[in-house]
């Protein structure tokens, strides 16, 4: 069965860095898109970006471009999501999504000083 699942959340300080992995398993990874989604406290899930299977290019919502790098590893089926220059607005829980329905559970990143 599919299974996503995200790692890497931490509490740190504003203008720090953090890395996330979501790892996947149970289809095919490699030919997969896999999307990078975040949901502040009180506030709805929105998209941070995206990365593409064919040729692993990367896109990303404008509040963030600059900030964070998304990765693929097809041979650990896992995508990284790398944040600079954090901000307390970047607070949210992070989740992996493959397709439109599966989705996994989430990594809390807390930015506060």
């Amino acid at each position: 069965q599919v299974q996503l699942a995200e790692s890497g959340g931490d509490l740190v300080q504003p203008g720090g860095s953090l890395s996330l992995s979501c790892a996947a398993s149970g289809f095919s990874f490699e030919y997969s898109k896999i999307g990078w989604f975040r949901q502040a406290p009180g506030k709805e899930r929105e998209g941070v970006g995206c990365i593409s299977a064919s040729d692993g290019t990367a896109s990303y919502v404008d509040s963030v471009k600059d900030r964070l790098t998304i990765s693929r590893d097809n041979a650990k089926s896992a995508v990284n999501l790398q944040m600079n220059s954090l901000k307390t607005e970047d607070t949210a829980v992070y989740c992996c999504r493959y397709d439109t329905n599966y989705w996994g559970k989430g990594t809390l990143v807390t930015v506060a000083s």
